[in-house]
Parts: C-alpha cells; sequence; structure tokens
C-alpha cells in the first residue's frame, strides 16, 4: 500500500501556510510542519496597497516579512533629495534586514503586494532555536547579492536596448510566483520613469526601446502599462 505523500493539502500545516504557494522557496521553506505551526502564531498575512511604505530609509526595523505577491522597490535617498531605485523584490524575497536596527532603504510596494509578516523579536527568538532557518535566510540574502552583482553589470556593460529586454525578462521570471518559471503576460510594476531610473535611462529612451521592440514582433504593450511577450526567445537574445 502506498503511503500519500504529505504535502501542503494533506498534511499537518497550518491553514495560513496551506495556501501561500511560495512558501517552499522562502525563509519558511527550512521548517516542518511541527515548526510551522510555532511560526504561524506569531505571523499574519498583510495587504499593502501600491505606493505605501513598509520601511523607511534608516527608519526602525521592527517587523519582517516574506514576499507572497506583487512587487517592492528598494529606493535610497541622496544628501540633495533625489532618490535612486536600487533593487525590486517579488516573491518569496525577504523584507528586512536582519541583525540591524534601521533600514538601509525605503520599501515601498509599486503594485498591491501581500506578505507574511512576523515580528521582530518573534523571529530572533526562532532563529536562536533554528540553526537552519537563519541559514536559509543568509542564503536568500547572498541570492540577493548575486542579484546585485548581475544587474550590475547589466547597467555598467549593456547597451539600452539591452538594459530594457534585460528588465522585461526580469519580470518574465520574476513577478508571478506562481507562473512555474515564467510568465508572457503583466503588467509592468513600475511607471516608464520609474524605469529609466532604475536602469540609468532617460524616460524617452525607455519608450523608444519598447516601441522597438513592439515593432519587431517581440511584444506587445496594450493600456501603456500591459505587456505581452510574443517572441519569449528573441527576447531573451535582446537582454544579450
Amino acid at each position: 500500500m502506498n503511503t500519500p505523500r504529505k504535502d501542503i493539502h494533506n498534511s499537518d500545516v497550518p491553514k495560513l501556510c496551506q495556501s501561500c504557494d511560495v512558501r517552499h522557496k522562502g525563509m519558511c521553506g527550512a521548517l516542518n510542519a511541527n515548526e510551522l505551526v510555532d511560526f504561524a502564531k506569531f505571523t499574519r498575512v498583510v495587504k499593502v496597497l501600491a505606493g505605501d511604505v513598509l520601511l523607511q530609509e534608516q527608519g526602525p526595523i521592527r517587523s519582517y516579512a516574506n514576499v507572497m505577491r506583487g512587487v517592492l522597490k528598494l529606493t535610497k535617498t541622496m544628501a540633495d533629495g533625489r532618490q535612486q531605485i536600487v533593487g525590486l523584490q517579488f516573491a518569496p524575497d525577504f523584507v528586512g534586514r536582519l541583525h540591524q536596527d534601521e533600514s538601509p532603504v525605503r520599501v515601498e510596494a509599486c503594485s498591491d503586494v501581500e506578505v507574511c509578516s512576523i515580528t521582530r523579536n518573534a523571529l530572533r527568538k526562532m532563529l536562536e532555536e533554528n540553526p537552519a532557518l537563519e541559514a536559509k535566510l543568509l542564503h536568500q540574502a547572498l541570492r540577493e547579492v548575486d542579484q546585485g552583482r548581475e544587474w550590475m553589470l547589466a547597467l555598467g556593460r549593456k547597451t539600452a536596448h539591452e538594459k530594457v529586454a534585460s528588465f522585461l525578462m526580469m519580470m518574465v521570471r520574476q513577478i508571478d510566483p506562481f507562473a512555474g518559471g515564467a510568465t508572457t503576460a503583466f503588467d509592468l510594476p513600475l511607471t516608464r520613469a520609474e524605469i529609466g531610473d532604475f536602469l540609468g535611462l532617460t524616460i524617452g529612451t525607455v519608450s523608444r526601446e519598447l516601441t522597438r521592440l513592439r515593432r519587431a514582433g517581440v511584444i506587445q504593450i496594450s493600456s501603456h502599462r500591459h505587456i505581452d511577450i510574443l517572441d519569449l526567445e528573441a527576447l531573451r537574445q535582446c537582454a544579450g
């Protein structure tokens, strides 16, 4: 007789966690069912509207979160008030900086977002009791560092055409955690001005390169922000 597979549908995992399709990839992937029961006692799902701020730059960190869906933007402010988008976060990225009292970046929702939030003290206690959880969070932090280095390469060496195509490829891979690795239709979470800020391009250049991709039959643009990828392989090649 075959033993039934224990998964999110028939295990002792809490209902809150059963409804989370990204938990295996995030920090919760280091927890067993019993540990998830304890974890769920201190967590709650928070819905954040586009434009809401989760953390202020140099503001106190009172809680942490895992992104369940949606996109967050990370920004830093210069002394003269100018802002720069320095990163984006998708499911199941970790929000907040462990072992720091203040956030080094401003974290803002650039689409409607759902996060699984846990208080700072509760997570610290769990980390003390579960080294595997801390190792998982370290792995996520290192993955974010690697992604940042790859993006530095893109910004430093790629042409404007390659940068815009690379940005779209990032959306394809990460904007929808339920798409099984890639999605070919999505709404841009950033305005064209914000995309330009993120890529180090002018808004005019961003618009021209999107138009160039549209005319080449690589993408289709509707409602200004909705993108359909018509030729994924061509887009990958344009990204360099």
